[in-house]
């Protein structure tokens, strides 16, 4: 029988097949934006943040089979099959063909891709920090197609589309999200952190 899972539980089976630092510090903003958006569908913040911190879960050790071995390791674990739908929707037409259904699954898909092009934004600006990036300043390196050219800006587009949302909205409200967590992911400026600890979380 599928048991819901906890947080404790979800940061040890990420660390268990991921290393890296730059993978975590991803998870970690998800989390963060998924937590987020939550209460803005009045829907549940631990149940979205665990599902954002865990979509990434086999990408380091599996990423010819991204997002199907997630699946497999969290019903191995007897993970509930909405929590691994969701897992799998957040790969539509990248590499599944599990549509996202729910507000949950539809804010993963177009938020994925949009964390890496604010952090990355955050990174380039003087301050090296989050705390002072805008959706203006975001949608200005949007535009600029050789910026983060590995972010594919459709997806990110779709998902907006999706959610019914304004892409400035969009990016205002990942930002917001994101600042929360500054220190976690290393956008807090000269003062961030340079690595994930393990009992790294929501603030």
């Amino acid at each position: 029988m599928a048991q819901v899972p906890t947080r404790t539980q979800a940061w040890e089976l990420l660390t268990r097949y991921t290393q890296s630092d730059s993978l975590l510090k991803h998870a970690l903003a998800v989390e963060a934006v998924m937590r987020h958006f939550a209460p803005l569908y009045h829907d549940d913040p631990e149940k979205w943040g665990i599902i954002g911190l865990i979509h990434d879960l086999d990408y380091e050790k599996f990423s010819q089979q991204h997002c199907y071995k997630t699946a497999e390791i969290l019903q191995e674990h007897d993970w509930p099959p909405d929590y691994i739908h969701a897992v799998l929707s957040h790969g539509w037409e990248i590499c599944t063909d599990t549509e996202p259904e729910n507000h949950m699954e539809k804010v993963l898909f177009a938020i994925d891709e949009l964390t890496g092009l604010v952090a990355t934004s955050a990174l380039v600006r003087p301050s090296g920090s989050i705390l002072d990036l805008t959706a203006k300043s975001v949608k200005k390196k949007w535009k600029d197609k050789a910026f983060a050219a590995k972010i594919d800006r459709t997806i990110i587009q779709k998902g907006a589309a999706m959610l019914g949302m304004e892409l400035t909205d969009l990016i205002a409200e990942t930002i917001r999200a994101m600042q929360s967590v500054a220190e976690k992911i290393g956008l807090a400026g000269s003062g961030s952190l340079n690595s994930v600890n393990e009992e790294s979380g929501p603030s």
